[in-house]
């Protein structure tokens, strides 16, 4: 009774991905213009000689794909579809860059394929792939994909098309979600707690991987669907994939802990007879990471710190930033330690790279390709010249040898979005203009801008002018400012959708044209809040304490009113205490003892915390689901009050 009480309160945590616009849609998408048409002309002019490599490398070792390509979950709905980009066949259209285009013509590609002798890989069945390695007595699986199911129906194709075997391992190359949270479509977490199933992961892999998204989770998730363009139809006027995939598929995701931690380079593990050996690459792509050479198929992963596009050295949808020249290094590493050993480069996204010598010349790009990023970022900087100033300066400055590799254009990661990045990472986002250091906010800014410019009527002449001429990037200026200052302004709102679509068409980079794209989405309709429920697993998974600081960062001291009150805690599933300290000004967590003389004390499983804390339910309706309070309830249930609720997304291009 008491834990169905607490699963049913905590069953409703969710973050909702968007809120709607108040303006209702006037029109669908625009058609691309005469100037984006001529742009993709000059664009297309511009790119390197396709060549035979990645259209012989994406299809090379096909052995087969699922029969339907529709994977649904248990209530049958769909959580991906693996046609989802047939379409991209033929010539670019207007509306899609070329050279995206022409990667998406690659990175569509689905199934199951063998790399050599004993390895093969899953792709195109979620964001990332998954990598198959045949062990004495079973598969040795690495990143199982995103969630559950698409990890299920991978691992079925697997077991169809090689022979059934068990999964006597799972590897997880890093802590981001689109290489563990399928795992329990793969394994059963009890043979993992029973070493019956090896579980390997890089050191710092569990805080990683369930803390990353804790403190600014609501405002990550609201971004990662401008960046991911969730829920957007593919086609030629929207989705076209991210880069490194093809979308984030819809699915359950989970999390089984490793029994296992690699925390230098060089270590070796015989796992069910297979020789591995790590390289530790954390603090590049993922703060706990690793590549993996599997010794006796002479095959590199390479895991995300090399694939078939440059990277993020900053995510748009919010990370903390990334250390670029590490990144550089480590490639190098890869370069001269495994490279020269390997027949094969493999990655967790893309297509492989066959033979040594090919090997080493698409990680030696790679591997210049950030350094050369960082270096120049920096000597621009060193120079006097703002973020701003290197990114335009360095997206017309690429190295002819870097232009001419195709896996170091800019389909996710960009020139422009890493050297800001790389400034950041040095300097932080001030450029030490005075005017710059405390500016007017955005609504402010923008009324009076707008007067200045000689009001909404002009601003919007000016705004027309701009895009008759195809000059976008200043429409899009303009009518930013004229929606901050008027956004109930229909035509403004419209036509700022259309400038986003232009530059969205524009774009080489997937996930900036997501981001294009989806604002113009949200600037003409209102569009229905996509919920995106917390996986069970990774909240099991967090530790008590960032729970706690989690919580503290939603605390509006202002509605808690000059008071002090201390709560101690015992999580009886847990056998953990704590306690909380909350004043007019903070709240405090600590963690492990309960404190000496509280005002109140709370007792039961962590789901009772974590629906007060978190769903905000009433005190006395936890006490009813069986919570156990000593003290004053009343004095608790003001500090109930006083968290702000679950982020519940918010609005990006209207105030």
């Amino acid at each position: 009774m008491r834990k169905r009480g607490f699963g049913a309160a905590f069953a409703t945590l969710a973050i909702l991905g968007t809120t709607g616009a108040a303006a209702q849609a006037t029109q669908g998408p625009a058609a691309a213009s005469q100037a984006t048409a001529a742009a993709q002309q000059q664009a297309a002019a511009m790119l390197p000689p396709d060549g035979m490599r990645d259209a012989d490398f994406s299809v090379r070792g096909f052995l087969a794909t699922a029969p339907d390509p529709v994977i649904r979950n248990n209530a049958g709905e769909p959580v991906w579809n693996l046609d989802a980009y047939a379409f991209v066949d033929g010539p670019a259209p207007a509306t899609v860059h070329p050279s995206l285009w022409r990667h998406m013509r690659y990175l569509k590609h689905h199934g199951l394929y063998q790399v050599t002798d004993n390895v093969w890989q899953v792709r195109g069945f979620d964001l990332s792939n998954m990598t198959i390695v045949r062990g004495k007595s079973g598969w040795i699986v690495i990143d199982p994909l995103t969630s559950v199911e698409t990890a299920e129906a991978a691992m079925a194709l697997v077991n169809a098309t090689l022979g059934q075997r068990p999964v006597s391992a799972v590897i997880y190359s890093h802590s981001h979600a689109d290489h563990f949270g399928g795992v329990r479509g793969v394994i059963d977490a009890a043979d993992a707690a029973s070493g019956k199933v090896a579980v390997i992961a890089p050191e710092g892999f569990m805080e990683e991987a369930t803390s990353e998204n804790v403190m600014a989770g609501g405002a990550m998730l609201r971004r990662a669907a401008y960046q991911f363009g969730t829920g957007m139809a593919p086609g030629p006027q929207g989705q076209m994939g991210s880069g490194i995939g093809m979308a984030v598929s819809a699915g359950t995701l989970s999390l089984v802990a490793p029994n296992d931690t690699v925390t230098a380079t060089g270590e070796q593990r015989v796992v069910d007879g297979v020789t591995l050996e790590f390289q530790m690459v954390s603090g590049s792509e993922a703060p706990a990471e690793f590549n993996v050479f599997i010794v006796p198929a002479k095959t590199f992963l390479a895991a995300e710190i090399a694939t078939c596009t440059l990277h993020n050295i900053l995510t748009p949808r919010g990370a903390k930033v990334r250390d670029a020249r590490a990144w550089a290094h480590y490639l190098d590493e890869a370069v001269t330690r495994y490279a020269a050993q390997s027949e094969t480069v493999i990655s967790s996204h893309c297509w492989p790279i066959f033979g040594r010598e090919a090997a080493i010349a698409w990680l030696s790009a790679q591997r210049d390709n950030y350094r050369w990023l960082h270096d120049q970022t920096v000597r621009r900087m060193n120079r006097g010249e703002t973020m701003t100033e290197i990114a335009e300066a360095l997206e017309a400055a690429v190295p002819p040898g870097l232009a001419a590799e195709w896996s170091t254009h800019g389909y996710y990661g960009t020139v422009s979005h890493n050297a800001k990045a790389i400034y950041q990472f040095y300097l932080g986002w001030y450029d030490s203009v005075p005017a710059n250091l405390h500016p007017h906010p955005p609504v402010a800014r923008a009324k009076r801008l707008v007067e200045a410019l000689g009001g909404a009527d002009r601003t919007l002449a000016l705004a027309e002018n701009a895009m008759a001429a195809g000059d976008y990037r200043w429409a899009s200026d303009l009518l930013q400012n004229l929606v901050f200052a008027a956004p109930d302004n229909i035509m403004a709102r419209t036509r700022l959708a259309e400038s986003y679509e232009q530059q969205g068409y524009r774009s080489e980079s997937a996930i900036w044209r997501n981001q294009f794209l989806a604002a113009a989405g949200d600037l003409r309709a209102a569009r229905p809040a996509r919920p995106a429920s917390e996986s069970a697993d990774l909240i099991a998974a967090l530790a008590t304490r960032e729970l706690l600081d989690a919580a503290a960062t939603r605390f509006a001291p202002e509605r808690f009113g000059n008071r002090r009150l201390i709560v101690g805690i015992e999580l009886t599933d847990r056998k953990e205490q704590a306690m909380i300290e909350a004043t007019g000004q903070v709240l405090i967590g600590r963690v492990g003892a309960l404190p000496p003389a509280a005002d109140v004390t709370i007792r039961g499983p962590r789901l009772a915390l974590l629906a007060l804390l978190f769903l905000k339910q009433p005190v006395s309706a936890m006490q009813g689901a069986g919570l156990k309070v000593e003290g004053d309830a009343a004095a608790l249930q003001a500090l109930v009050d006083a968290l702000d609720p679950m982020p519940q997304g918010f609005n990006i291009v209207v105030p």
